[in-house]
C-alpha cells in the first residue's frame, strides 16, 4: 500500500551528480510543503543546506560504503531545542511519514536504482537524533526493495 503521489514529487540533481552516478558521495535532502503536501528531493554531492528550514523536519540521507557493501544512512533531527512535548510529537510524525520519505527517495532516484540494482537490498539505517535518550535511537528500516512503488504488489 503506497501513499506516495509521484505527481507531488519534484526532483533536482545538483552539479556533479547524474541520474546514475556516483554512488558515493550521493546525498539526499528531502523537504516538503505543509501547504501543498508537495515533496522536494534534492540529490547532490552534499546535502542541500539551502533547502533546510528552521523547523528542521527534513530527511537527510547518504550512501556509505564499508568494505565491499553499501548502506544507506538517514539522519532525522527529532529535537533538542524543543520542549519534550514537541519532541514526542516530532518523533511520532517522523515515524509515521518515514515510509513515504523512503518511497520518495526510491521513486525519485529510480534510474539510479535501475543502474545499481544491488542497492535495493542494502540496509537503511536511521538515526533519530535527540538530546532526550528515549528518542535518540539508531534503527534498521529494511531495504529500498520494501519501498519500491514501481514494482507490482504481491497482494
Amino acid at each position: 500500500m503506497s501513499i506516495l503521489n509521484p505527481k507531488k514529487l519534484s526532483v533536482e540533481f545538483r552539479k556533479g551528480v547524474t541520474t546514475t552516478e556516483p554512488i558515493v558521495p550521493r546525498h539526499y535532502t528531502l523537504t516538503h510543503s505543509d501547504t501543498t503536501a508537495e515533496l522536494f528531493l534534492t540529490i547532490g554531492l552534499s546535502y542541500a543546506y539551502d533547502k533546510i528550514n528552521p523547523t528542521r523536519d527534513e530527511v537527510l540521507g547518504k550512501w556509505i560504503k564499508k568494505s565491499k557493501s553499501y548502506s544507506f544512512y538517514i539522519h532525522l533531527y527529532v529535537g533538542g531545542a524543543f520542549s519534550p512535548r514537541v519532541i514526542t510529537m516530532r518523533n511520532y510524525i517522523f515515524r509515521r511519514e518515514l515510509p513515504l520519505a523512503l518511497e520518495a527517495i526510491r521513486y525519485g532516484d529510480k534510474e539510479f536504482f535501475s543502474a545499481h540494482p544491488e542497492l535495493d537490498n542494502s540496509p537503511i539505517i536511521v538515526y533519530f537524533m535527540s538530546t532526550i535518550s528515549e528518542f535518540n535511537k539508531i534503527e534498521n528500516w529494511g531495504t529500498f526493495s520494501n519501498y519500491n512503488i514501481s514494482k507490482p504488489s504481491s497482494i
